[in-house]
């Protein structure tokens, strides 16, 4: 029963993280977006007179789409129409559950991973979540009964797939570095140094993979500037139809879905939870230099580690979202096929090249 409890307590830590992360990107990109255009941003949903820099406006927003009235067309699907948006917010919420937020900590004799998922095929795991989001997307599109949101719903469809491709072709080359599917295991290996000094993170082994999955990560969100499967401005968005908690749930499903590829940039490219020069008995510095530290304080420091990079990669995303114009549907075809993914490859041939001349990843 023991373990049982900590596996649910995992999971449940996990899942409360993605989801009020999820929730509050709306007012992060409303501040950020904010600050960039040199304005206030939204601050005046109040609770009592306090406005507290516009945090109320997440709930504001929540009370607001439960609260509107349910719109069903009248040749939609019921059935789908119903289920497309809880399909995309239940894939975008398990895609987090093996991305390790910390290391293996002992308590109580028992060994526990600090991820919601133990798995030795992590990595597959999170692709193939990522991937059955799609499905949602499509439901949505079609189910509605509207021919632009199908036509929203094929243009998801054809990016996510082309993103997903680059995605799974950019992490080969990570992969063979550290040997390994399971994502905590990628993380323990990130922790090691290169040439006594250089933490061997993936962005430093993999800078090239890093550039390619962070640009298809992006594209896997549907977020400007690859928002073609929405495009508020042509109005052929694949929720067109949807409106209140339903509506809603779509565009948490985008946010999610950014969580999961900052989670994921940071488990395979920024350390995972690692701190450069920090071991579990403290920092052991190059040149012998020795600052020892409870164990607790170690794990507490490697999971803040962790949180802080996902925050920095959301806000890196936002930072792109609010910066680059959106890209037409041909680009952003051409970008995935012709660009991300033959680089890719060219990617994993030179790995394996460096690996071959160097005696492989043990080295």
């Amino acid at each position: 029963m023991a373990d049982v409890g900590i596996a649910i307590g995992r999971v449940a830590f996990v899942m409360l993280f993605v989801l009020n992360l999820g929730g509050l990107l709306g007012w992060v990109e409303r501040k950020q977006s904010a600050i960039m255009q040199d304005r206030i941003g939204a601050n005046r949903a109040s609770i009592f007179g306090l406005r507290v820099m516009g945090l109320f406006h997440p709930l504001a927003d929540a009370l607001k789409l439960l609260a509107k009235e349910e719109f069903r067309p009248a040749h939609a699907d019921r059935f789908l129409y119903w289920l497309a948006p809880f399909v995309s917010v239940f894939f975008g919420l398990t895609a987090f559950a093996s991305i390790p937020f910390g290391p293996v900590i002992e308590v109580g004799g028992r060994q526990i991973p600090l991820q919601a998922v133990t798995l030795n095929v992590g990595v597959l795991y999170v692709f193939a979540m990522l991937s059955l989001g799609v499905y949602g997307v499509m439901m949505g599109g079609w189910s509605s009964g509207n021919n632009f949101a199908l036509l929203g719903g094929q243009r998801a469809a054809a990016l996510m797939i082309s993103a997903e491709i680059a995605i799974g072709a950019s992490i080969i080359g990570v992969i063979m570095v550290y040997g390994s599917l399971d994502m905590m295991e990628i993380a323990r290996g990130q922790g090691e140094l290169l040439w006594g000094w250089l933490p061997k993170w993936g962005l430093v082994t993999q800078p090239l993979a890093f550039v390619l999955f962070l640009t298809a990560g992006i594209a896997s969100t549907k977020r400007i500037p690859f928002d073609t499967p929405e495009c508020e401005s042509e109005i052929i968005g694949y929720f067109v139809e949807y409106s209140g908690m339903k509506a809603g749930m779509f565009m948490m499903a985008d946010f999610l879905e950014t969580v999961v590829v900052a989670g994921m940039t940071t488990a395979l490219f920024l350390g995972g939870w690692q701190v450069p020069y920090l071991a579990a008995d403290g920092f052991h510095f190059p040149g012998g230099a020795h600052l020892g530290m409870p164990a607790a304080l170690v794990v507490f420091l490697q999971v803040m580690a962790f949180v802080i990079k996902v925050s920095v990669m959301i806000f890196f995303m936002m930072l792109i979202r609010w910066t680059l114009p959106r890209f037409r549907y041909d680009q952003a075809m051409r970008l995935g096929w012709l660009g991300l993914f033959p680089l890719s490859i060219l990617n994993i041939v030179v790995t394996g090249l460096v690996l071959l001349a160097t005696g492989g990843p043990a080295s």
